[in-house]
Parts: C-alpha cells; sequence; structure tokens
C-alpha cells in the first residue's frame, strides 16, 4: 500500500517525510498536480458498479485502490505545466484527479474539502471561540465608522490580512503590523480589514498537531524588542524555538477544533501573555514545520510519517497494485 504525496517538486517539508516513509519501507509516490499531461497521466474507469484508477508518475503505475493515504502538502494548480495550460484544462483536470482520489478509500491529510473550508481566517476565529481557545477581540470590517470605533475600544491593535498570502508568484507573506494611534480607517472602505487586539506576548507558541498527537514549541520574546515588532516571521530571531508543554485547557480546546474542522494536521500559532495565557491567533492546515524539528529536535516529520502509514483502507475502489508504467 502507498503513501500519494501531493506537492510541488522543491518542498523541503515533504522531504523530511518521505525520508521517515523511506527508512520505514513504506512505498511513496510523490505527485504534483501541475504536472498533470507533462509527465502525469490519470485513468478512471467506471463499469458494472465497480470503478478502477491509476496513476502514471515518473515511471510508476500506481492503483488509487493501492493507497493507503493522501498527503496534501502543498500542490501546484492542477496542469499548471501543461504543454498548452488554460483556465478550463486547470479546472478538468482538477475535478478528474481530486474526484477520483475521493472515490478511494484512503484517509486524507488533509481532505481537499476540509482544507479549503479551513483556510478562511473568519471561520478559523469563530471555531476557535466555540471550541473554548481564548481568542483577542477582533473586528474584519469595511465600515471604517467600526474600525474606528473599535479603534476606541482596543486603542493598541494589530492589522492584519484577512486571507494570509498575497498571491503573487512565488506568494509573498504580508506581516502583521501595529496600527498607529492616530490612524485614518477611510481606506477600510476599499477591501476588508482585519484589526485584533494586540496581546503583550512574552513567548510566541507554535503547535503542531498530527491526529491526537500535539507537539509544541515556544520562542520567548525579546524583552528589548520594539513594540512594533509584532510578527515573529520577520522579527530580529534572539531565541531558539524549545519544546513546551501544552495546558490541558489548551489541550482540550485544541482538539474540538481539529474535529470541528475535520482536520488530521494542523500547525497553531498562539500568542503567550504575561500571565501565561495562550491567545489564539491562526492554524495553518498546511503550515510548515522543518524549522521547529530543527530548533527543538521534537518528531514532527516522524509523527507525520507514522499517520501516513498506518492506516491500509479495506473494500471495493479502483484497482490493485503497482507496477511499471507502459512504454
Amino acid at each position: 500500500m502507498t503513501v500519494l504525496i501531493l506537492t510541488s517538486e522543491e518542498d523541503v517539508t515533504a522531504d523530511m517525510v518521505v525520508l521517515r516513509l523511506g527508512e520505514a519501507g513504506v512505498p511513496v509516490v510523490r505527485l504534483d498536480p501541475a504536472d498533470l499531461t507533462n509527465g502525469v497521466a490519470l485513468s478512471g474507469e467506471y463499469v458494472r458498479g465497480a470503478c478502477r484508477g491509476h496513476l502514471s508518475v515518473g515511471g510508476r503505475l500506481v492503483s488509487m485502490d493501492g493507497l493507503r493515504s493522501v498527503w496534501v502538502r502543498r500542490p501546484g494548480t492542477p496542469a499548471a505545466r501543461a504543454a498548452q495550460p488554460s483556465a478550463w484544462l486547470t479546472e478538468e483536470s482538477s475535478q478528474a484527479l481530486y474526484g477520483m482520489l475521493r472515490c478511494g478509500d484512503a484517509r486524507w491529510m488533509n481532505h481537499p474539502d476540509a482544507a479549503r473550508r479551513a483556510r478562511h481566517k473568519p471561520w478559523q476565529l469563530g471555531l476557535a471561540q466555540r471550541s473554548g481557545l481564548a481568542v483577542p477581540a477582533t473586528l474584519i470590517t469595511t465600515f471604517p465608522q467600526a474600525a474606528r470605533e473599535f479603534a476606541e475600544r482596543f486603542p493598541d491593535l494589530v492589522v492584519k490580512p484577512v486571507s494570509g498570502a498575497h498571491p503573487q508568484e512565488p506568494p509573498r507573506s504580508v506581516p502583521t503590523s501595529r496600527v498607529a494611534p492616530d490612524t485614518d480607517f477611510t481606506a477600510v472602505a476599499y477591501g476588508p480589514t482585519l484589526l485584533q487586539r494586540r496581546i503583550a506576548k512574552r513567548a510566541d507558541i507554535r503547535l503542531t498537531v498530527v491526529g491526537d498527537t500535539l507537539l509544541a514549541a515556544r520562542k520567548p520574546a525579546d524583552p528589548d524588542a520594539h513594540p512594533d515588532d509584532v510578527d515573529v516571521r520577520f522579527a530580529p530571531s534572539v531565541a531558539p524555538w524549545l519544546p513546551a508543554d501544552v495546558p490541558a485547557r489548551v489541550t482540550e480546546g485544541v482538539l474540538r477544533y481539529m474535529a470541528g474542522a475535520e482536520l488530521a494536521y494542523g500547525a497553531f500559532d498562539f500568542a503567550e501573555d504575561a500571565d501565561g495565557v495562550w491567545w489564539f491567533l491562526e492554524c495553518n492546515q498546511s503550515g510548515q514545520f522543518g524549522f521547529v524539528e530543527m530548533d527543538t529536535g521534537q518528531p514532527i516529520a516522524a509523527t507525520i510519517a507514522k499517520w501516513l502509514a498506518g492506516h491500509v483502507p479495506t473494500g471495493g475502489g479502483c484497482g490493485r497494485g503497482e507496477r511499471g508504467a507502459p512504454s
């Protein structure tokens, strides 16, 4: 039984898991949907109540019924590297690939439907609240007056994108920034703006969740840091990430969040305040973990590999086995 990893060719995070799967003797196929019709082929037959599906990748013909799990890591846009790419070909290729994979019994990390929903930050904030996690006061608005009133109630604010990375090629991360006290919120009318109460943090927390395994890392904040250095990704690094224990209340809330989101993997970001409260900032359903594993030595890649290798589907589906692709 094979593990299928959907990701780009250059993905060091996926490389770490492939290495662990190889050490465990688990067959792995790595595929970038961007290569469909240009090095990657697929076929699915639905006849007399049964289906048989196959993928051809790098000279290997893999039965979709022979997949134990599918890791949707960071796949490219389907058929983006085809000889004649088009929006139509992308949609056709996406429907074909993900539709066929949905027919099988393999389990997902994460299922495309759950992953798509989990990307929405407003939805994340609502689910985090319902799960019992502490969430900073937040406003998402295109009403300038609403922004002004929110700033009066919470004078110390940060602003961050609603959607995450800017959709350029390659995607560009947009930093969380502190809002100046005299900010004019007129421009809010031209696009949704996310304002959030700034947490005076004593540490950043990255909590990686794989199934029901929680691996937390903590980076102490620099006590001499400038108050405007609010985004750990862009602030000067003065301390490594260190392993951390997860408070019981956070553990319960995070597991409720994962169940509600129907996720098998999540990378949570928290801000720890002076009282030790972990404030939920976001959950990236495909977040990187290599930098945490390098600093802490936590076996995140091995834990993911174990999850991917741990389930062998049974029952019907789309063909069996794996063999060399026909020439």
